[in-house]
């Protein structure tokens, strides 16, 4: 119990140390550095503990005084809200923040939720959940102190507020903690609002006009989940006399009954994770500083929104909440990997990935069957490290070229190896095997032929391919390497190697022992959550062509260097659109005229450009949201 609050409250108050520390740069540095260790060595402390003891732990029946504590936070949020929105002219946002709030705080001071149910749940979902906080969000945090000055020394034209950016990161790092090891819904509640108000700060950190609008764009979408979250606590208070989310997920009550509150938790959700029409939030988060990028798409924000829609799991097989959430998250991941094809911006195509496999998890989570499940969670963990990573590297090279397009980085293994190299790492997490993003993209596509939805397997299926195409056209810009190429003077700072070779560590990693992950972590919980033996998901034969294909990664270029070894080549200049100047860098026109050579990607703006999909897809995944939530809440109300 002790460690479980450490977890939470020890960020805040390294936040108000930050805080307080407005031009200290060395000694916030070994704050931020000390307080990432303490925060990872507790949460492995409090892992191990839970693993050891092999069951779900229950803290905490009598909460009177925490949640007074918390219904004030809650009001100072709401109030913070609302200045912000009044400054800046935006009162839909103050709107949506004082409904939900007054929502909840008239449930408080009423007495109408007088349960007295245990607030503090863990098992082995919440232990994924705190090594995905507690390392990657702790290595975001590391990487941020060069990244921030770099940031700064670059764009001298913005405030230098560092000390709040510093805050935020840990305010995010404690409600994460807090938002996975609390089973009330009201204190998920709490949690899930701080993470909200925290992305909207943080993306207007550098308070430029478009960071502002992109920042509201933010919050008005994720209170408007908010809302949706509070009128699921309130039915479940009011009508169902429920408080906790396990209580909820296995309350044997009227189908209809307990619909209406997963529905309404199931749309939060959505919201949260950035699914269509939702997306344009994590999108306008480009604009703020790259550890900010990594935070919300990797360790904290929306793996708060699929989170909870694996806890919902259960309770959306073969129903309408169920049929909302695979039908949105399979159409997203279908469109934004199209989208995906057409963006040269590094962080706009990781950006577009995070939404289309967020949606893919979504999808899997909608289904509610144990294959489907099983690959949602190892989608999330390896989602989690691969995204953090090419975030982190992709600002790495911002930082020391002045440009994170991909066409700018071209020959990138020759110029900067290093960065090259753990970029690599990262894009073949995402769609190469034997790496786990397709071993559960495996499992996904059983799943949703066992359950017989076609509509799924055809998103799927395409939308794979998409990936393919957009990850291969970014690989092949870094090992591109024009004759003659010049390396570059590395300049990335000791913390951000830090924390990019820990990322890079942790994927090889999960790569080998992820059947231990599944066996250990994922199948036990799988277990505990239906409640019956959960069927072999992995069988010995895909282990063995896994191993397979792991050991032909190493064999291959090794066998390839033997082969050629000793024999001789034979350069042979480069064919180009008129006489080659000899450096395979030029040519000779017909008029006589040197020009360079360029090779640029395709990326079919004509048939899969933002202005070609991205309205049509919004208006049609609104629509589905809102027919299913109408006649789903409309059916269980009549």
């Amino acid at each position: 119990m002790q460690v479980a609050a450490f977890l939470i409250c020890f960020p805040f108050i390294a936040a108000v140390v930050l805080a307080l520390m407005k031009k200290h740069g060395k000694p916030r540095k070994y704050v931020v550095f000390g307080s990432s260790a303490l925060i990872v060595a507790a949460m492995l402390y409090f892992v191990i503990g839970l693993l050891s003891s092999g069951k779900a732990v229950e803290y905490l029946e009598n909460t009177h005084t925490i949640d007074l504590i918390m219904l004030i936070g809650e009001i100072f949020l709401m109030c913070l809200v609302v200045f912000l929105s009044f400054r800046h002219k935006k009162y839909y946002a103050a709107l949506l923040s004082v409904v939900q709030t007054g929502l909840i705080a008239w449930l408080d001071l009423s007495g109408a939720d007088e349960t007295e149910k245990f607030h503090i749940y863990a098992d082995k979902l919440t232990v994924v959940m705190c090594l995905i906080i507690g390392i990657v969000g702790t290595m975001i945090c590391v990487y941020a102190v060069g990244y921030m000055k770099d940031y700064h020394s670059h764009h001298t034209e913005f405030k230098d507020r560092r000390s709040f950016f510093f805050a935020m990161l840990f305010v995010f790092l404690g409600a994460m903690f807090g938002l996975v090891l609390s089973s009330n819904l009201t204190w998920i509640y709490f949690f899930w609002e701080i993470t909200s108000v925290c992305s909207f700060l943080l993306i207007g950190y550098n308070q430029s006009e478009q960071a502002i609008n992109n920042s509201f764009k933010a919050l008005w979408m994720n209170l408007l989940g908010g809302l949706g979250f509070a009128l699921a606590i309130a039915y479940c208070s009011l009508v169902l006399h429920v408080s906790n989310l396990e209580e909820l997920v296995t309350a044997k009550l009227a189908a209809g009954a307990v619909l209406i509150p997963v529905i309404l938790l199931a749309f939060a959700g959505l919201t949260k994770s950035a699914q269509m029409p939702f997306s344009g939030w994590l999108l306008g988060a480009m604009v703020a500083p790259t550890p900010t990028s990594a935070l919300l798409h990797s360790a904290t924000m929306v793996k708060a929104g699929v989170y909870l829609l694996i806890r919902l799991a259960p309770a959306m097989c073969g129903n309408a909440a169920g049929f909302m959430v695979t039908t949105v998250g399979g159409f997203t991941f279908f469109v934004a990997s199209l989208l995906a094809i057409s963006q040269s911006d590094g962080k706009k195509v990781l950006a577009y990935s995070t939404i289309s496999n967020l949606g893919l998890i979504a999808a899997c989570a909608g289904i509610g069957m144990h294959e489907a499940v099983w690959a949602a969670m190892l989608l999330m963990m390896f989602h989690a490290v691969s995204k953090s990573m090419l975030f982190l590297s992709v600002g790495a090279v911002e930082n020391r070229t002045g440009s994170r397009n991909i066409e700018d980085m071209h020959g990138l293994i020759v110029r900067l190896p290093g960065l090259a190299f753990i970029m690599i790492i990262g894009i073949a997490g995402m769609f190469l095997a034997p790496f786990g993003m397709l071993i559960s993209k495996w499992a996904a596509l059983k799943a949703f032929i066992d359950s017989n939805n076609i509509l799924l397997v055809v998103f799927l299926v395409f939308g794979s391919a998409s990936t393919l195409f957009y990850w291969t056209k970014w690989l092949g810009k870094l090992i591109a390497v024009p004759h003659q190429s010049g390396h570059l003077t590395n300049t990335t700072k000791v913390s951000q190697w830090f924390a990019l070779i820990t990322h890079a560590v942790i994927m090889i990693a999960l790569v080998i022992t992820f059947p231990l992950v599944s066996h250990s972590l994922v199948e036990p919980f799988l277990a505990d959550m239906f409640h019956n033996t959960v069927p072999d998901i992995i069988s010995t034969g895909n282990i063995n062509i896994m191993l397979m294909m792991l050991c032909l990664i190493v064999i291959l270029p090794v066998a390839a260097r033997i082969l050629t070894f000793g024999k001789k080549d034979t350069r042979v200049l480069s064919y180009m659109s008129g006489a080659n100047a000899g450096d395979d860098r030029s040519f000779v026109d017909s008029f006589g005229n040197k020009k360079d050579l360029y090779l640029a990607n395709w990326y079919m703006e004509d048939y899969f450009g933002e202005n070609k999909l991205l309205k049509p897809s919004l208006i049609l995944s609104s629509a589905a949201i809102v027919i299913v939530m109408v006649i789903a809440i409309g059916g269980a109300i009549g």
